[in-house]
């Protein structure tokens, strides 16, 4: 099996080495490169193509919501996840609507830190600060206005999903897996795997983590 190719950006050479120590340690992934501010980024990730990026927000030239912007959109299939030290709703939701796939505090333990990025690797959405908790779950009960400039104009009404779809589509925000979720709502994993397919089927989208960030991109109103 190949390991996981991650990529940090991050301006403070401290927190790069430290953070490539811990993943190089792991049998399953390998730093493949290191950038100190979105620009960088941009340019690592084209050389690269690394499949996870830990992506710092405040840099100098470039900020880490910009970088993942651009990046993205050159390379879709990458899996981004925020990792600062500030808990704002500010940057939790732009980094969601930049299409990151996570956000992690800095004084996350290595554990936790190591679970993300395999989480992300498969495709899962990991956010587990308060705030970005706060933010998913405002945004799952339509509490959040739509932005300004929405990347998209589309709005999906809450009454389009049933009850239990916006139960298993909160959960899975969580980025619980098919079988968590069932242990949660106590039904079984293949009535998860139907909602689930209804979810991605209404949301138009091909997997988990799009439609996730599609709910929170979007204004959901009751």
């Amino acid at each position: 099996m190949q390991p996981i190719q991650v990529a940090i950006i991050d301006d403070q050479p401290f927190v790069r080495h430290g953070l490539s120590y811990i993943i190089n340690a792991q049998e399953d992934m390998e730093v493949v490169g290191e950038a100190a501010n979105g620009r960088e980024a941009v340019d690592l990730a084209t050389r690269t193509r690394p499949q996870v990026l830990l992506m710092d927000v405040q840099m100098p030239e470039y900020s880490g919501i910009d970088a993942t912007r651009e990046i993205l959109s050159l390379l879709p299939d990458s899996k981004i996840v925020i990792l600062t030290t500030f808990d704002t709703e500010e940057y939790v939701y732009g980094g969601i609507r930049a299409g990151a796939v996570g956000y992690l505090l800095k004084d996350a333990a290595p554990d936790e830190l190591i679970d993300a990025i395999r989480a992300a690797h498969r495709g899962e959405a990991i956010f587990r600060t308060t705030i970005a908790a706060k933010v998913i779950t405002q945004a799952l009960n339509g509490a959040i206005a739509a932005p300004t400039n929405p990347a998209s104009n589309h709005i999906h009404r809450l009454d389009s999903f049933t009850e239990r779809e916006l139960e298993v589509l909160q959960h899975m925000a969580y980025g619980l897996r098919n079988e968590e979720i069932g242990g949660q709502l106590h039904i079984s994993e293949s009535t998860v795997k139907t909602h689930v397919h209804r979810i991605l089927q209404k949301f138009g989208v091909q997997d988990r983590t799009q439609a996730v960030v599609y709910a929170i991109r979007n204004r959901i109103v009751q």
